[in-house]
């Protein structure tokens, strides 16, 4: 029984989120990224190989984050009032990194974003903010239009590019507060889903003390 346990289950993970001076144009073209920014592929833990590549940076007014999944065929299935049953990615933000906490604060931040399903033909993304469970407090509200959102899609493969600002991060200070929880899902209605650290059993949506932790590092 216990190879079906997540074997990054029983680490914690620390990585380099690397500073970016301007945050780039949001535009969902990926190309823009290169290795520096890389978030290391922790599910080949498991002997799986990803199935996304997954980028970070940061600077003072922005969190950036951005998703390809290249070997997608096929039209993307997204639906704003289920975002959570088909395609889409998950980002969690806890700008305290408080490793030791079960419940999530009002630091912690839990963002949906859809490729498609959003405007009036349904092709344009979505980003949405989701209320953890058994959270001890809310983040403030956010103004989600704030946040800069494109995605790219094609017959092969789709990606998703992320900004978002200062205001919308409650407590964001990387001066003070280098380090940061952060934990992606990304789902994939063909190719399966891709998580960070722990799978979906082991209560990454409630607990942020299975998220990882970035270092905010210049």
């Amino acid at each position: 029984m216990i190879e079906l346990i997540c074997r990054r289950a029983f680490f914690q993970f620390e990585f380099p989120i690397h500073y970016r001076a301007r945050t780039p144009v949001i535009d969902g073209d990926v190309s823009k990224w290169g290795p520096h920014f890389l978030v290391p592929a922790l599910v080949e833990m498991e002997d799986q190989s990803p199935l996304a590549d997954v980028y970070c940076a940061w600077n003072a007014d922005h969190f950036m984050v951005a998703f390809d999944v290249p070997e997608r065929w096929g039209p993307l299935r997204c639906d704003q009032t289920q975002w959570w049953k088909l395609d889409g990615v998950r980002i969690c933000i806890d700008t305290r990194d408080t490793r030791d906490a079960k419940r999530a604060t009002r630091f912690c931040h839990f963002f949906y974003v859809l490729p498609i399903g959003g405007g009036p033909r349904r092709n344009q993304p979505v980003i949405g903010l989701h209320r953890m469970s058994r959270a001890k407090e809310p983040p403030p509200a956010v103004d989600l239009a704030q946040i800069q959102l494109a995605a790219r899609t094609a017959r092969r493969g789709w990606s998703v590019e992320v900004a978002i600002p200062a205001s919308s991060l409650s407590g964001w200070n990387p001066s003070e507060h280098p380090r940061i929880g952060f934990f992606y899902k990304v789902k994939d209605t063909q190719l399966g889903s891709q998580h960070l650290t722990v799978d979906d059993e082991l209560g990454w949506n409630a607990d942020p003390s299975t998220w990882a932790t970035g270092v905010l590092v210049k």
